[in-house]
């Protein structure tokens, strides 16, 4: 069994994230997963990421606040324990509209690319 206390998590920086603090919770180099990782994000009022693509699945879920999240066609803002599902390829942009921190935990799966 692996443990990450949120308390020792690592920062890391993703590309093109503004306004965002990202944590390493499972997975790269937090612990030895192959298959998969999760990230936790904290959004401060106006946060964003550029609308982008990657080849990976991804599972987003709202812990706290609200985010708003556009795949190009469609706009949908999550609450509270809300999640979405976005194909490989399919882009995504998230946003914090709001004047409330909002914090969102990523699942992703680990390929050759993200490595």
């Amino acid at each position: 069994m692996q443990v990450t206390r949120i308390d020792s998590a690592q920062q890391y920086e993703a590309p093109e994230h503004y306004a965002m603090a990202c944590l390493r919770l499972q997975g790269k180099e937090a612990t030895s997963t192959h298959s998969m990782w999760v990230g936790l994000s904290h959004l401060l009022p106006g946060g964003h990421t550029s609308l982008k693509a990657s080849p990976q699945e991804k599972i987003y879920v709202v812990i706290s606040g609200q985010v708003t999240i556009t795949n190009g066609n469609e706009v949908v803002t999550l609450g509270p324990l809300d999640s979405c599902v976005l194909s490989p390829n399919e882009p995504r942009a998230l946003e914090n509209r709001t004047n409330q921190p909002a914090t969102i935990l990523l699942a992703m799966e680990e390929t050759a690319q993200s490595l």
